[in-house]
């Protein structure tokens, strides 16, 4: 009753060929379900409000508005302090952005100061834009790697410890 010529027949063909390609269809739809999970999409910037005051530092991957009062260091992707805030500390951002006043020492790839900014204290960047208005007190160093904390400020403890022993040696 089978037959070469009934395999080959456009019904059964048909019906097998549906067969083998809903079989495969379905891996793709399971590896398709895991797609979605890899790209996520980026949580919204941490707001620390007018009214708060923080004492102690604060360290994160992602991005910090600040509008109040930190005194500590501050470590994050994109930095952008209100024009309210104030910051007594050191701040390490890949993008600084100042509206407000910083006392102490900025280290940042990006930093822009606007017409409303107050910084007391060095910036370390490798990139500085300080609009008309700004005010600033302190030293400018172009660095490439300005997040690192080799620098001025490696050179000088290495000094000190050389010259100790060889004080009473003498």
């Amino acid at each position: 009753m089978f037959s070469k010529s009934k395999i080959n027949e456009p019904g059964p063909k048909t019906e097998d060929s549906s067969v083998k390609t809903a079989t495969p269809d379905l891996p793709p739809r399971s590896g398709s379900d895991f797609k979605p999970s890899a790209p996520k999409p980026k949580p919204a910037a941490s707001v620390l409000s007018s009214d708060l005051h923080i004492t102690g530092n604060l360290k994160t991957t992602g991005d910090i508005q600040v509008e109040g009062t930190v005194e500590g260091d501050i470590r994050a992707h994109l930095l952008t302090v209100g024009e309210t805030a104030t910051i007594k500390g050191e701040v390490i951002a890949d993008d600084v952005v100042v509206n407000g006043r910083i006392v102490g020492r900025v280290r940042g790839l990006k930093v822009r100061l606007t017409a409303t900014a107050r910084v007391e204290g060095d910036i370390i960047h490798k990139t500085i834009a300080i609009e008309s208005g700004a005010h600033f007190e302190g030293s400018v160093q172009r660095a490439d790697d300005p997040l690192s904390s080799k620098g001025k400020g490696g050179a000088a403890p290495a000094g000190a410890p050389a010259a100790a022993p060889s004080d009473p040696a003498a």
